[in-house]
């Protein structure tokens, strides 16, 4: 009998091993892990920028500590400039004396029309104008194509005004647009063959019009670099053979980063879905 009453205790102690065993490898309940993934948000169809308009991509410059265009492979050089945090990994990070020159590919030469995207992130123009974006012209004073913003912009209010090339005429778009400075901003431009030049401030319509009596085909000539920070004139050398630097140009001291630009219009909503994927890093 006591043989027996061993075995029992025996059995008993092993099942009781067991148990313990597996509650110990057993992980603990959490709620959490059984939730359903939610897909990320997309925007006008869009789930990533990278998707919008693909085709149509001939120049993208994410400023992840190079000055390389990704779409080209062409790249560029930095004077007195670096890079720091972006919107999206790193941007390029100006400075009073610093802008970066990066070659230009014939699709940019080509273009009859486009979209511009351009990330800002930089105080209000004090010493002169700030110039974010040019494709330069290397015999005329303003470039083939000139972005920036102008003296006379407040804190609160930014005078942008943009330079657009044909066949050697030069013909400028202007808006006014407040809240530019001091925090991340995406300005996206579009020139359209029918004269049709819209301005968006992250994501939303904020200016349309024409550039003077512009209409028609861009035609670019004496095509040169792209210029980041500056004017195409305030390089040292200058740019261009049409002037040299100008008291009223400065240097952009903020940032820059995520610079694309389309052979095409985008639409409106193509516009506030590439702003609102960029904004989320995707």
């Amino acid at each position: 009998m006591k043989r027996n009453h061993n075995i029992l205790t025996a059995v008993l102690l092993t099942g009781l091993a067991i148990v313990f065993t597996l509650a110990s490898c057993q992980k603990s309940y959490d709620p959490k892990s059984y939730a359903p993934n939610k897909p990320a948000p997309t925007f006008g169809g869009y789930s990533a920028s990278s998707q919008i308009e693909a085709d149509s991509l001939i120049a993208y410059w994410n400023f992840s500590g190079t000055l390389t265009d990704s779409i080209s492979k062409l790249t560029g050089t930095a004077t007195n400039s670096s890079f720091s945090t972006g919107i999206s990994g790193q941007a390029y990070q100006g400075s009073l004396t610093g802008y970066a020159v990066s070659k230009s590919s014939p699709a940019l030469a080509a273009l009859q029309k486009f979209t511009a995207s351009v990330w800002v992130n930089t105080t209000p123009p004090t010493t002169g104008l700030l110039d974010y974006f040019t494709l330069s012209n290397t015999v005329n004073f303003w470039g083939n194509v000139e972005m920036f913003f102008d003296n006379g912009s407040t804190n609160t209010d930014a005078h942008v005004r943009i330079h657009l090339s044909q066949s050697g005429s030069d013909n400028t778009f202007a808006a006014e647009v407040p809240g530019c400075f001091g925090a991340w901003v995406n300005l996206i431009f579009s020139y359209d063959t029918s004269g049709a030049c819209t301005l968006y401030l992250n994501g939303k319509s904020v200016a349309t019009g024409t550039a003077g009596t512009l209409k028609g085909p861009l035609v670019f000539q004496n095509v040169g670099n792209v210029v980041f920070g500056c004017t195409q004139f305030t390089t040292v050398p200058s740019q261009t053979a049409g002037s040299g630097a100008q008291p009223w140009a400065a240097n952009l001291p903020g940032k820059i980063d995520q610079v694309r630009v389309y052979n095409k219009v985008l639409s409106a909503n193509e516009a506030s879905a590439l702003y609102n994927l960029e904004n989320l890093g995707r």
